[in-house]
């Protein structure tokens, strides 16, 4: 039987860096001028992955998300995996913004990548959707490493890893 290797596909944000970014920011926030005496809060709920940002008009909800975002760079988090909501009137005429953080590659981006790589192009690759991975196995590490730079070439809407190498 002859060998073939394989890695996972998969993506998701280290959700401590998260939490560090969150906190760093909110420090900053405190100390600010342009803060002061306004409204302007960051929360962060690790059980279901977001972010609320928490605002007294539009222009400072923009202002704190320019505080947090280069925290999340800082730290190595793909801000393609957060997703921001629509802006949302809150109590006592101020904003709301929750912003959703991809953990896990949904069924249809996994149907999408399984397609991309039934294309004639990729004759002797297998994929398998298991769970919130795909499995992508192949005869060569050669042909892995191709198939690797085109899925960095597409934009999926997150960022995907590649582990799990077996061969």
């Amino acid at each position: 039987m002859p060998k073939t290797e394989s890695f996972d596909v998969s993506t998701g944000v280290d959700m401590q860096e998260v939490d560090n970014a969150v906190n760093q920011a909110k420090k900053e926030i405190s100390t600010r001028f342009d803060f002061k005496g306004e409204i302007a809060e960051i929360e962060f709920d690790r059980k279901n992955p977001k972010i609320s940002l928490h605002a007294s008009d539009d222009f400072k909800l923009e202002a704190v998300w320019q505080v947090l975002s280069p925290r999340l760079i800082a730290r190595k988090v793909p801000l393609v995996n957060l997703k921001r909501g629509a802006i949302e009137p809150a109590s006592g005429n101020t904003v709301r913004q929750v912003v959703d953080i991809t953990q896990a590659i949904d069924q249809d981006t996994a149907r999408k990548i399984v397609k991309f790589l039934k294309e004639p192009k990729y004759k002797k690759v297998q994929t398998s959707i298991q769970g919130s991975e795909v499995r992508v196995s192949a005869p060569s590490r050669d042909e892995l490493q191709g198939v690797i730079k085109d899925l960095k070439g597409e934009d999926w809407g997150m960022e995907l890893k590649f582990g799990n190498y077996r061969s």
